[in-house]
């Protein structure tokens, strides 16, 4: 029987999602009030992949928050292994690094910045029971140019091209990469690019140009989200909040009005006046107002306060207190964060990327 590893890339200095990633790792930041290195780990172990592997590195502090975020991988119901990287040397190095915990098994490479829906077990079986040498799933983009792009002749697959200036298709390369052990002897032939990194890109179209390699290629159905820019966490967090499953396992005072579909954790009080309006969760021993407005595509993370004000697209990480009677909308809140009001101004809208421990006044 076939044994299938899995292998989650938590690297990366997430430098377009600063500040947020000036004290914690770009997957830890939460979409629907969950890391989304939770959402790679999870379709791995649906897809009945137990035993994984997750690349950290860089910072001790990076590598620090993620090992107590996730844990030996009990939790999930699966076995994790971290595999520390010096430098953020590409997806192709981190992979080289990986040999001695791949062994001879083929694997599921999963980036833990993406999100993929409905995901992935269909085709790890497909993988699995098959001759391919390696496989990537490929999604079409409104920016192809951010991404490795396939070189398309009707159907077939001629190449990929890592981020060019004049993309040959909108059809690019999501994070997710399915591989045999003949990979590594790929890997260890590539020459550095011209970002100096070894590229999953290069691997693989050297694999789809030799007569050597079978490589399977999918389209995506659903929707695939890379999350590497603040706007992209957004877009992820409405995609995610579009499936959401309504509960309340908090307290809602009288008065308070309620439309679409709210999940509400436990320890949470809405107090009389407010207006929630979803898709939109809020998360444990959070206090929301009197009189606050929470507008849809809102993530709330755990030991919010707001107590006054209106936010509406929004991710709030956590612990985090808002009393600014104004409107905030389209932002990206890390935790410890603090908005208070400066004057008593006509409300306005203000997008905000605000990382830990911040204090605004507005």
């Amino acid at each position: 029987m076939i044994k299938i590893k899995g292998l989650v890339l938590a690297g990366g200095h997430g430098t377009r999602l600063r500040p947020l990633t000036h004290t914690s790792a770009k997957q830890l930041i939460p979409v629907a009030n969950k890391p989304i290195i939770f959402y790679a780990i999870e379709d791995l172990r649906d897809a009945g992949i137990n035993d994984i592997g997750i690349i950290v590195g860089h910072t001790e502090d990076r590598i620090k928050n993620i090992k107590e975020t996730i844990g030996d991988g009990s939790k999930f119901g699966v076995k994790i292994t971290y595999i520390e990287q010096d430098a953020p040397r590409g997806i192709a190095h981190a992979i080289k690094i990986s040999e001695d915990f791949i062994g001879n098994d083929s694997f599921i490479t999963y980036l833990g910045d993406n999100l993929l829906s409905g995901g992935i077990t269909d085709y790890v079986e497909e993988f699995k029971n098959s001759n391919y040498d390696a496989g990537i799933l490929l999604a079409k983009h409104k920016t192809p140019e951010r991404f490795g792009v396939a070189i398309m002749n009707g159907d077939k697959i001629l190449g990929l091209i890592e981020k060019p200036k004049k993309p040959p298709s909108n059809l690019v390369m999501s994070g997710v990469y399915f591989l045999r052990p003949s990979v590594f002897d790929v890997i260890k032939k590539l020459k550095p690019s011209w970002r100096n990194e070894l590229e999953i890109t290069d691997t693989i179209d050297k694999m789809i140009k030799s007569n050597k390699y079978k490589v399977m290629v999918k389209i995506v159905n659903g929707w695939w989200k890379d999350t590497g820019k603040p706007e992209d966490i957004l877009e992820a967090n409405h995609l995610v909040l579009n499936e959401l499953k309504p509960f309340n396992k908090g307290e809602i005072e009288k008065g308070v009005t309620i439309r679409g579909i709210i999940a509400i954790y436990e320890g949470t009080k809405i107090r009389k006046g407010c207006f929630i309006r979803g898709p939109c969760i809020i998360g444990k021993n959070c206090d929301i107002g009197p009189n606050v407005y929470i507008g849809p595509y809102t993530s709330i993370g755990d030991g919010t306060i707001i107590k006054s004000g209106e936010v509406e697209s929004s991710v709030i990480v956590g612990d985090t207190t808002i009393d600014c009677n104004k409107r905030i909308t389209d932002s990206l809140i890390g935790k410890n964060v603090m908005i208070i009001s400066a004057d008593n101004n006509v409300p306005k809208a203000y997008k905000l990327v605000l990382g830990e421990n911040s204090f605004v006044s507005i």
